[in-house]
């Protein structure tokens, strides 16, 4: 599957705000956000008026970024969103939050979604004693998500582990961090989504 590959910091430039996708280095004087606070390429520095289209269509692009998915991946959890009762915007977060990479990056099984993407892949992880290595899975409301048992012995994952021991979870994810497991709680809301996205515009950018 087709997939940016390059400089992950030119992303967070180009949207003028820090998108955590290299998890530490983010929080350090080295995240390229606050040493160059203009967009990248030759006209980076240019000020540009931003239509309502563009507010849009950039904050489409921030919620894609942010969890790190193409926009055929996007478009159609936006039509589940709108199958879905309840208001379609904050579906929308709610499927994208119920993603397995994002709920292993939540619990502080991986440093940034990027990670998160690698790990479950290479198949660390458990759903209900079940393998699951698809980044895409969606999870439900009382699935039981583990650390393979062989992975908990690897260093790496350890570190990994121990780095983020301390970052907070949220309500909807019940983490049980001696065993290394967590239950889905419930979907979450919009109140427990911490991101600053206008889900309003996104619905308004697609109902056109």
């Amino acid at each position: 599957m087709a997939r940016y590959t390059g400089a992950v910091c030119r992303l967070c430039r180009r949207e003028g705000q820090k998108l955590f996708l290299k998890g530490d280095r983010c929080y350090t004087k080295k995240c390229a956000v606050d040493r160059r606070t203009y967009a990248p390429g030759q006209h980076g520095q240019g000020r540009k008026k931003v239509s309502e289209y563009g507010k849009q269509l950039r904050t489409k692009q921030i919620a894609r970024r942010f969890y790190g998915v193409l926009e055929g991946q996007f478009h159609h959890y936006f039509e589940m969103a709108e199958k879905m009762q309840g208001v379609t915007g904050e579906n929308l977060l709610a499927l994208l939050e119920s993603r397995l990479d994002n709920v292993i990056y939540r619990l502080g099984f991986a440093s940034s979604r990027a990670e998160a993407r690698q790990l479950v892949l290479h198949g660390h992880f458990r759903v209900n004693g079940r393998k699951v290595n698809i980044p895409s899975y969606l999870t439900k409301a009382g699935q039981v998500i583990t650390v393979k048992e062989s992975s908990r012995q690897n260093e790496k994952i350890k570190a990994i582990i121990d780095a983020n021991s301390s970052r907070p979870v949220p309500k909807w994810l019940d983490l049980n961090r001696d065993k290394l497991e967590a239950t889905v709680v419930s979907m979450p809301n919009r109140e427990e989504i911490d991101l600053p996205i206008e889900e309003t515009l996104i619905v308004e950018l697609y109902s056109k």
